[in-house]
């Protein structure tokens, strides 16, 4: 991967870690527990409290992603940075600006 390459998958993952710690934020304020003595009807009550669940799910799934993301900062400068884990061809330099985090590449993404 060349240096101007690299470089922009950089500053493409630094945006991406601040779009999800945002939304990670925004994410939390919608999990809080749904207290007992709101005035909710029995069914919005429900409706409530699964959405709540699936918020839960959505931020569990955010903070996975800004992990991985963490995690390729962290890697970009490494020699082998942008090959698949696998096979050990080189990554798709658009899948890697699509998917940062990518650690295969599509075909043995597609085979797990």
């Amino acid at each position: 991967m060349n240096p101007a390459r690299r470089s922009e998958l950089k500053q493409k993952i630094l945006e991406l870690i601040t779009k999800y710690e945002h939304d990670i934020i925004e994410t939390e304020k919608m999990t809080q527990p749904i207290k007992p003595e709101n005035s909710l009807g029995r069914i919005s009550r429900m409706d409530a409290i699964n959405n709540k669940s699936v918020m839960e799910a959505s931020l569990r799934n955010k903070i996975s992603k800004r992990n991985k993301l963490k995690v390729a900062l962290a890697k970009v400068d490494q020699e082998g940075f942008g090959s698949c884990n696998h096979c050990q061809k080189l990554i798709n330099p658009k899948r890697l600006m699509f998917m940062p985090e990518s650690t295969r590449c599509i075909n043995c993404a597609d085979r797990m």
